[in-house]
């Protein structure tokens, strides 16, 4: 068999057995994807690639999202340590986003995501049509 195929095995029964109690935060691939993989947050990971950018700016940029979205969305990838919130003295205080190095090293990843899911998105579309078709 391909080694590939037995170390991708060997990789999902570790990751079975982390989780067999129920525990997926003991699971590296769950714990870590859930965080990239909500609507907003590689939307946000994208932007912020590209340069800092403060609040009300991210709220221009991806206008149909909530302020409280936003707001928890940058929250969860400052904590999982993929972007930085800078505080500057300013009156009124203005708050800048930027990525950090995890996140810029997460960006070449998520970045090929993106741009295979735009290649491929009419045949996924096409996919789900024809499978729909077959179940009504």
């Amino acid at each position: 068999m391909d080694s590939k195929i037995l170390n991708l095995r060997s990789k999902m029964e570790v990751y079975k057995a982390m989780t067999d109690g129920g525990n997926f935060a003991d699971c590296p691939v769950r714990d870590v994807i859930q965080g990239i993989s909500g609507k907003w947050s590689s939307l946000l990971m994208m932007a912020l690639a590209e340069r800092p950018y403060r609040f009300g700016e991210l709220r221009r940029l991806v206008p149909d999202i909530s302020q409280r979205m936003l707001t928890q969305t940058l929250h969860d990838l400052q904590r999982d340590g993929y972007v930085h919130r800078e505080v500057f003295p300013t009156k009124p205080p203005s708050v800048e986003y930027s990525l950090t190095d995890l996140g810029r090293s997460m960006f070449g990843p998520l970045q090929q995501l993106v741009q295979w899911a735009e290649l491929n998105h009419g045949a996924v579309r096409d996919a789900r049509a024809a499978f729909d078709a077959t179940q009504g």
